[in-house]
């Protein structure tokens, strides 16, 4: 028998104790003052039933990997999926921002939306849509959880507060881009491109006096007002003239300033 004296195992060149310290017989290979094994949910079908009976939390659903959900890594300008790709999972985007984007039989590409950290990617999944009707792909470095279609479809139908959850999203982001499309037909180049500024920033007019985010490129800007680069540029000098804005121009980060939103109600 093997023996620990304090809790470790002492032996001297003769296998003797060379620790004075009391010494304690192991059984089983543990120690008699070692704690005990965390109880096994396999031997003990009433722990097994409590894991069961836990109450669905819809965060850690959406935040976190499990019976199919996978998180995955994407780097800035990678494809997540392409339009018209089979339309078979969902992502929630954990961190970074990521482009939706749209492509015309010639050829023409328009950036539907931009979104960012608890944003789902890929809707059309459990539309009862076969393929992507948009392309996703990450405008910084990304972390997604990917959510399989038969597991989201699964869920939606088993826990209402998930699925009142989902709906109200998607109704919310329904009413958004028909906003966008008024916003196209009935004001300005400039307005559209502040109510986009605002929107990136997910700001309401309302607490902090002004918020940060990851700058995004002119062009790219360009392509969701509905504009060209050159006056992407204008604006944006002016409204940094104005004090709305504020950024670099070797920076990575975009400052805007609540006035910006009384400039849009004008």
């Amino acid at each position: 028998m093997h023996w620990r004296a304090a809790g470790r195992e002492v032996r001297t060149q003769n296998g003797t104790s060379s620790d004075s310290s009391p010494s304690v017989p192991t059984i089983a290979g543990r120690g008699l003052n070692d704690p005990p094994d965390p109880p096994d949910p396999a031997k003990d079908p009433s722990i097994l039933v409590a894991q069961q009976r836990r109450p669905f939390n819809p965060k850690t659903f959406l935040t976190t990997a499990g019976t199919g959900r996978k998180m995955m890594s994407f780097s800035n300008g990678q494809t997540i999926y392409a339009q018209g790709s089979a339309a078979d999972t969902l992502f929630v985007v954990q961190a970074g921002t990521v482009k939706l984007s749209v492509k015309s039989q010639a050829g023409k590409e328009a950036i539907l939306d931009i979104l960012g950290e608890g944003d789902l990617v890929g809707k059309d999944s459990v539309a009862g849509q076969p393929s992507r009707t948009t392309s996703a792909s990450a405008m910084t470095d990304c972390t997604l959880l990917r959510i399989e279609k038969q597991a989201m479809l699964l869920v939606l139908a088993k826990q209402a507060k998930l699925a009142n959850m989902f709906w109200a999203y998607v109704l919310a982001r329904y009413i958004r881009y028909q906003q966008d499309l008024v916003d196209q037909h009935c004001n300005s180049s400039e307005k559209r491109l502040a109510r986009i500024l605002l929107l990136l920033a997910h700001f309401d007019g309302l607490g902090a006096t002004e918020t940060t985010i990851p700058k995004v490129s002119h062009e790219t800007l360009a392509e969701m007002v509905g504009t060209t680069r050159s006056r992407i540029s204008f604006f944006m000098n002016r409204f940094r003239g104005s004090g709305f804005i504020y950024y670099e121009n070797k920076g990575n980060l975009l400052r805007v300033h609540r006035a910006l939103f009384a400039f849009c109600g004008q």
